[in-house]
């Protein structure tokens, strides 16, 4: 199966080669779709010279639409089958993406999501307060959709091209990660999840994540699920 590489872009210029230089070396036959969400800190520049070469195709927003659009973007882009979303600012390592198209490749699972939370994977430590906002977030999104995963929020899904005409994203920001879940749930797609390592940045860092994000996950959780109606 051919892997599609979903990379949303936002002025990472800092990260932007090194990540694209680790997914092009992963071995998997693949392309890697990169949409630039109106960048204006030079990833544009960088991403020029990246464009049609190793697998690479670049896409560019006119204006910034949140990573919600970028990834809809993306999807819409895809080849692939099977789809899988990259962050570019190096919290996630590509070289274990063998372990989570397995489940998917052998059949016995639709959609895999990559847990920060399920151990097994080599972590750096974060803040208290963020951890715990992610967890509570998964927590609302299991009550919401009847899953049981232990990490909603995180960048690693993947999913096979059959799941797609299911998503019809509207979320423009970072509630996308609760949309897609909430979709997945409707859809009663197989969800497997593994174990991923993760390097979480810090606000000096540049880890773009707020407080407004939570709330605008917590927003697309009701939106798609309470006022959908609930999967049966």
């Amino acid at each position: 199966m051919k892997l599609s590489v979903l990379m949303p872009v936002y002025n990472e210029a800092a990260t932007i080669d090194a990540i694209l230089q680790l997914v092009s070396r992963e071995r998997t036959e693949k392309e890697i779709v990169v949409v630039d969400d109106g960048s204006t800190d030079g990833t544009r520049e960088k991403l020029a010279a990246w464009d049609g070469r190793d697998g690479v195709r670049v896409i560019l927003h006119g204006r910034n639409t949140g990573k919600g659009g970028a990834v809809r973007t993306a999807i819409e882009a895809a080849r692939g089958d099977i789809l899988l979303i990259q962050d570019a600012d190096l919290e996630y390592d590509p070289s274990e993406y063998p372990r989570l198209l397995a489940p998917i490749e052998e059949g016995r699972a639709d959609v895999v999501f990559g847990s920060r939370f399920a151990g097994g994977g080599e972590h750096r430590v974060q803040n208290f307060w963020h951890q715990q906002g992610n967890r509570l977030l998964t927590l609302i999104s299991n009550v919401f959709t009847g899953l049981n995963v232990s990490d909603m929020a995180t960048c690693y899904k993947a999913f096979h091209r059959r799941v797609v005409p299911a998503l019809s994203l509207e979320s423009k920001g970072f509630g996308v990660d609760a949309e897609i879940t909430a979709k997945i749930a409707r859809g009663r797609f197989r969800v497997f999840e593994v174990p991923v390592s993760y390097f979480g940045r810090s606000k000096a860092d540049g880890k773009k994540i707020r407080l407004k994000d939570g709330f605008s996950a917590l927003g697309a959780l009701v939106r798609h699920t309470v006022l959908a109606g609930r999967p049966r």
